[in-house]
């Protein structure tokens, strides 16, 4: 990505501010952004809804990516029977979409996220993991794919929210973990919804877009930057943080 890209998006932050970007913490989603796991939530989530006669479409769980698995099926329902599921119904559902996904998840890290989390840290920057997921089996997962990157008290997950993206919530309590204020942060994410929420909570937000959806999904909800992959995020992140520093 070109320098005066960057610088735009930078001084177009501070304008919507009143802020200088002055990152201390990155906060990153984790499917699709960490892990290559999105096409396995997809296949999980439609089998679901073809077992139990829900009217999806496979786009439907990218656009919705970000959101807790009881936002997923509340939509759902809303869709197919006019109407919220019932606790029981969200309980029960969601219990046999885990148990599709860690049938089906291979576990692969994104490519680049690996090169990603090294910059970072290379710059003293907090990581913290903002997810609307609540498979405990990518979270376990973590400490064996990035060594060392990632400590439980810096993690969001579904267990900690009520509200969920896109909502700002999950954000907001990133930032709280981190100490940090939202122009002290920064937001990787793949998701409209997750898009959606890093700008809500003020936060200079990044999409990298990793899945089947068009540029312009993520562009509307007010991505600040947009690169096509991690490895792409990994190379520009140094020129980013140099143009912060000069901004």
């Amino acid at each position: 990505m070109e320098k005066e890209t960057i610088k735009k998006a930078v001084e177009h932050y501070a304008f919507q501010t009143g802020k200088r970007l002055n990152p201390k913490a990155v906060l990153f989603d984790m499917d699709g952004v960490l892990y290559d796991s999105m096409r396995h939530h997809a296949r999980s989530w439609m089998e679901i809804s073809a077992r139990h006669h829900l009217l999806a479409e496979e786009k439907d769980f990218y656009l919705w990516e970000g959101q807790t698995g009881a936002g997923t099926i509340n939509a759902l329902f809303q869709r197919t029977f006019h109407r919220d599921a019932t606790e029981a119904e969200k309980q029960d559902l969601y219990a046999e979409k885990a148990a599709l996904f860690t049938r089906y998840n291979d576990g692969n890290p994104m490519p680049g996220a690996a090169d990603v989390l090294r910059v970072v840290r290379s710059f003293g920057l907090q990581r913290v993991v903002v997810t609307g997921s609540g498979q405990r089996s990518l979270l376990d997962k973590l400490e064996h794919s990035f060594p060392g990157c990632f400590s439980t008290d810096k993690m969001v997950t579904a267990f900690d929210v009520k509200i969920g993206k896109p909502h700002p919530e999950p954000y907001w309590m990133g930032l709280q973990k981190a100490g940090v204020a939202p122009h002290e942060a920064i937001v990787v994410e793949n998701a409209p919804m997750g898009v959606h929420a890093g700008v809500a909570a003020g936060i200079f937000t990044i999409a990298v877009n990793t899945g089947p959806l068009s540029d312009a999904d993520l562009q509307k909800e007010g991505a600040h930057l947009l690169f096509p992959s991690m490895d792409a995020l990994a190379h520009s992140f140094p020129l980013l943080m140099d143009v912060i520093h000069f901004t």
